[in-house]
This record gives C-alpha cells, sequence and structure tokens, in this order.
C-alpha cells in the first residue's frame, strides 16, 4: 500500500448505478401513478389511510433519516474518533423509548396529520404558524445537505460535474420511495473485501487497538470533547429525539399505522434497523482505519476533507472488481433517495394542513391531492437550490445535519414538551421559551463555527503518513493543515476560559441546550405572567390525562358499564324509598343486595 491510486468509474459500475436509479424511478412512478379509491383524500395521500401495518412503517422509519450522510459520515468520525461512535446507538434507543411511550400516544389518539395541529390546540394559531415556518426550514437545510452528499460521491466517482450531479439527484428524489436493503448490501461488501485485505478480523482489530480505536471506555465528562458516552447518549439522544419525536417527516408514517401498539412496534423495528446501519458504518470506519494504517490520505493530503474517506477508500479497495463502485454510490443514492422523498411529502402535508387548507375549504379532494403533488414538486425544486448552497459550506455532512436539527429543532421539542407535560405553560411563556431557546443553539452554533476547535480538544486520534509515498508524505500536522485546509484540520493557538472555550462545546449538545432552554424560561415565564388553569386545556392534549382520555372515549363496552353502574345506584335508592327505614333488619337486606350486585359483577 505504497501509493493509493483508486480508480475511477468502470461500466459495470455504471450500469448497476444506474440499475438502482432506474428501479428508484420505476417504483415512484408505480405509486404517483397507479389508481386509487374514488374517495381517497389528502389526509389518505400522506397517512395511508391509517392502515399500515407495523414492519413496512419502521423499515420506513429506519431509512428517511438513513441517508448519505451517514454512508459519508459515519465512517469518516469512527475512523478518526474510534468505535466510541458506536454509543450513538445508545441515544437512538433511548430516542425511540421516549418516542414510543410519551410523545407516539399523544399524536396518536388525537389522530391529527401534522404535528403543528397540536401546537394550535395547546397553544394557538400563532405557535402552529410559528412550528410550521420551523419545520420547512428545518426540513429544506437537511434535506439539501442530504442531496448534496451523494453528489460529491458521484463528483469524485466519476468526475461528473457537481451541479450535474446535485440536479440529478433531487430530480430522482422528488420520485423516489425506499431501498434500505441496498444500504446494508454496500456496507457488508465493503466491510468484507476491507477486512480481507487487511488480513483477517483479528488483525483488523489488533490494528485498531494499538491506534487507541478501540475505546468504549471513554467517560469523559468534558462537553468540549466531540464524542464521549455522555455526549452521544444524552446530546445523541436529544438530537434524535427532535428528529423521531415531534418531527412531521417521521410523526406522519408512524401515525399511519393501524393502531397505537403497532405504531409503537414500528418505532421498535425502526431502532433495530437504526442499530444495524449505525453499527455496520461505525465498522466499515474502524476496518479502514487499519488498511490505511500507515498512510492517513487525510493527513497526507491525498483526499482534503474527512466526508471523502469513504468514496477514496471504496474506489481504492474494489479498484479490480468493477461494479463494486458502483454498488457503494447506489447504496449512498438509496439513503439519500428515501430521506429526501420523506421530507418532501412531509413539507407538502405541513404546508397543505397547516397554511393552505383554513382557505381551501370549498376545494375538492382531487383538487387538494393534485395541489399536493404539486407541492412536492416545488419542495425538490428548493432541495436542490439548497443542496448547491451546500456546496459552498466548509462542513462535515454529519456535523451539519446533526447541526441543523439541534439549532432549528431543539427549540421546537422544547414547546412539545412544555405542551404535553407542563400543564401550567401558557402561550408567553412558550413563545419566550422559543425564542431564547433558537437564540442559545444559533450562538453555539455560529460562535463554533467562526471559532472552531483545536483537533486536540475534540479528541481526533492520532493517524500516520510513515507508509505513505514521498511525493504525499507530510511533515508534520501543521504542515498538513496549512497546505490542505478544511473544517477538521484548522488549528487555532490555545485557548482557555471564556466564550471561546465555551464555543468548543460539542456540536451533539446544541439541540440539548436549546430544549432546556426552552423549558427552562418557558416555566419561568408562564408562572410569572399567570400559569395556564389545568380545567381550561382541552382533553388529549397533556400527556398525565392520556389514561382519562382514554376512559372518556365512548365505545360499546363502556355504554353497557354504564348502564349496569347506573342499574346498580338506583336500586338501593329505589328500595330504600319503599321499605321503612327505621327497620333495621331491612335496611342491612337492602345493603347486603347492593354488595351482591357490585360484587357478582
Amino acid at each position: 500500500m505504497d501509493e493509493h491510486q483508486p480508480a475511477g468509474f468502470f461500466l459495470a459500475d455504471y450500469a448497476v448505478f444506474s440499475a438502482m436509479l432506474l428501479v428508484s424511478m420505476g417504483i415512484g412512478l408505480f405509486q404517483a401513478l397507479k389508481k386509487r379509491p374514488g374517495k381517497a383524500t389528502a389526509d389518505d395521500f400522506f397517512t395511508g389511510g391509517r392502515s399500515m401495518p407495523a414492519v413496512p412503517v419502521g423499515l420506513s422509519l429506519c431509512a428517511s433519516f438513513m441517508s448519505a450522510v451517514q454512508v459519508l459520515g459515519v465512517p469518516s468520525e469512527a475512523s478518526r474518533y474510534g468505535s466510541k461512535f458506536l454509543y450513538m446507538c445508545l441515544g437512538q434507543s433511548i430516542s425511540s423509548l421516549l418516542t414510543a411511550y410519551l410523545f407516539l400516544p399523544v399524536f396518536f389518539r388525537l389522530g391529527i396529520t401534522s404535528t403543528n395541529q397540536y401546537l394550535k390546540l395547546r397553544f394557538g394559531r400563532g405557535m402552529q404558524l410559528l412550528g410550521s415556518i420551523q419545520f420547512l426550514v428545518a426540513t429544506l437545510l437537511y434535506t439539501g445537505i442530504v442531496i448534496y452528499a451523494p453528489a460529491l460521491i458521484l463528483n469524485q466517482a466519476t468526475g461528473l460535474n457537481m451541479w450535474v450531479s446535485l440536479f440529478s439527484t433531487g430530480i430522482i428524489c422528488t420520485l423516489y420511495t425506499t431501498l434500505i436493503l441496498v444500504m446494508l448490501a454496500g456496507f457488508v461488501a465493503i466491510f468484507i473485501h476491507g477486512t480481507v485485505l487487511v488480513g483477517g478480523p483479528a488483525m483488523v482489530l489488533e490494528i485498531a487497538q494499538n491506534g487507541s480505536r478501540i475505546n468504549f471506555y471513554d467517560f469523559s465528562v468534558d462537553p468540549r470533547q466531540r464524542y464521549s458516552f455522555w455526549s452521544l447518549s444524552v446530546g445523541g439522544a436529544s438530537v434524535w429525539l427532535s428528529m423521531y419525536g415531534v418531527n412531521q417527516a417521521q410523526v406522519q408514517r408512524y401515525i399511519s399505522c393501524r393502531t397505537e401498539k403497532d405504531a409503537q412496534w414500528a418505532l421498535f423495528v425502526n431502532q433495530v434497523g437504526l442499530c444495524l446501519i449505525v453499527s455496520s458504518a461505525a465498522t466499515c470506519g474502524i476496518v479502514m482505519f487499519a488498511y490505511y494504517i500507515s498512510c492517513d490520505p487525510l493527513k497526507s493530503g491525498i483526499i482534503s476533507a474527512p466526508d471523502l474517506y469513504m468514496p477514496y477508500f471504496v474506489l481504492d479497495i474494489f479498484r479490480n472488481y468493477p461494479g463494486f463502485p458502483g454498488l457503494f454510490l447506489a447504496c449512498a443514492y438509496s439513503g439519500t433517495l428515501s430521506t429526501a422523498s420523506t421530507s418532501i411529502n412531509a413539507m407538502a402535508a405541513v404546508t397543505m394542513e397547516d397554511l393552505l387548507k383554513p382557505r381551501l375549504r370549498l376545494v375538492t379532494q382531487k383538487k387538494l391531492i393534485l395541489i399536493s403533488k404539486g407541492l412536492s414538486f416545488l419542495y425538490g425544486v428548493s432541495c436542490i437550490t439548497v443542496a448547491a448552497l451546500s456546496s459552498l459550506l466548509d462542513w462535515g455532512v454529519l456535523q451539519a445535519s446533526f447541526t441543523v436539527m439541534g439549532v432549528v429543532s431543539g427549540p421546537i421539542l422544547g414547546v412539545f414538551i412544555l405542551g404535553m407535560f407542563v400543564p401550567a405553560t401558557n402561550r408567553r411563556g412558550a413563545f419566550s421559551g422559543f425564542l431564547v431557546g433558537f437564540c442559545v443553539s444559533l450562538w453555539l452554533a455560529v460562535g463554533s463555527t467562526l471559532y472552531p476547535p483545536s483537533e486536540e480538544t475534540m479528541g481526533v486520534l492520532p493517524s500516520y503518513t510513515s507508509g505513505c509515498g514521498p511525493s504525499n508524505v507530510t511533515l508534520n500536522n501543521s504542515s498538513s493543515s496549512q497546505e490542505h485546509p478544511s473544517i477538521s484540520t484548522v488549528h487555532y493557538p490555545d485557548r482557555q476560559g471564556g466564550l471561546l472555550d465555551f464555543y468548543s462545546l460539542s456540536y451533539l449538545y446544541f439541540g440539548a441546550m436549546a430544549t432546556s432552554s426552552v423549558v427552562l424560561v418557558g416555566v419561568i415565564v408562564s408562572y410569572a405572567t399567570g400559569p395556564t388553569q389545568r380545567i381550561h386545556i382541552k382533553d388529549g392534549l397533556l400527556w398525565w390525562d392520556l389514561n382519562k382520555t382514554q376512559i372518556e372515549v365512548p365505545s360499546e363496552h363502556r355504554v353497557s358499564s354504564l348502564l349496569y353502574l347506573n342499574f346498580v345506584t338506583l336500586v338501593p335508592v329505589v328500595l330504600l324509598k319503599q321499605i321503612d327505614l327505621q327497620n333495621v333488619e331491612t335496611q342491612e337486606i337492602v345493603l347486603l343486595m347492593y354488595l351482591f350486585l357490585i360484587t357478582s359483577r
């Protein structure tokens, strides 16, 4: 491995990749053009008529946030920071449990299509509009990054112009549904072949151990460290909760299940899929480190950014196996297509339900569906535009996507927490909390961008270039950084304390800081301005009242039970009126009859 000069795409690679695109477009077109029942509504278009089984919905949930961002970002981060990145699965698991038992029951029983309808019911029309704008901004930015990631791979692998790559990706995303198995197949192929080239699993583990990449023991409480047990489990759980707990793109999917129990199982199926994909991607990152143990492509200047690790690795190890690089590109695209299509559909749903539907009361359902499809197309074009702008940024795709979700979605998560779990919260408290939380998270994001932490502060593990050819060798980290600048290799003088140190906070905590600020400020302002009385909150809006709400739902069993209880109550009253109340024996007989009726039931 003295020199790594990966080949480009061969005809077989183009064939594999093109086949995947054709299948994806075919599925999307089939679903769009097939005949639907004459009474189909716009709600059916967005939620599948609320009749979907658990497993397909769970797989769809899993695919919707597993995109090329994970294909590029997770292996790169695992290679540079070690196997502790797998603690992300713990954060995801915490998020899934909280969503299944805290947020899902409220949304499912309300029977709403858009999560922002809850905000309207709890805090009024103003908060609904604010939530809709927040969702549209966050989803546009996130989806743009998602579309940019595979376009970057396509550009590096084939030499195709970046703008052509972005445009083709966006067009296909607008038509696509999901291909999660392609994603797993790509990771498995990379893992197996890379491990064989290194010398087997034992050799990979030995090299990783000697290179400090097996570091599950990292329980550092330093919040400036990019990844640790706490940042990945606590900060990661907060970010994923904003994605799955209250994000329209996800809620829209699990409320499409037949029953609440099916929706919970869908979330658990989703969690299994998430862990499989993240662990597969992270394992590929460890194999990648072992393969380049003597010549790190980033440190030696062969590649210019961490996001290019994985494309370079694939083209390198599969240079003699035409077709496999095409499978990798298909792997990246399959995740991106599912994520982008979910986001575009969700943005259309929010726009329709929260912004347009109140003004289109006289429009027929058929026209509403056509408008919904038109909105999907317009948002697809908008996402392509954002992707083009993302190519001008210097952030890594994983950090960029998580930062967007933390900064923009973290505050709205806090508002939902206030609405569902703090009955005293009023409108002023919710609006004040949202404003403060958004300012805090935006401040952190901008500050960390202008004053990024050093690699030592973030905890980047050492890599080596002793095995590189003479033309690629760099003397030290500093010279490498000067010759090949990137967001992860910029170095600044050591600085201690103050705001500059605060800007070094791990990006995984941005969302948690925003959510915590919203809840804290919201509670303080609500009690200071007059808390909302619980009796003024509609049934079904508080998690604490779910059991009560469930009992109050009319049903055949409930009606028969009420009739029985009325009968039991009236019998002794009627009897006591007909008999002598001064007769003790008579009173005892009546009471015994009453107890017998109750216990026999």
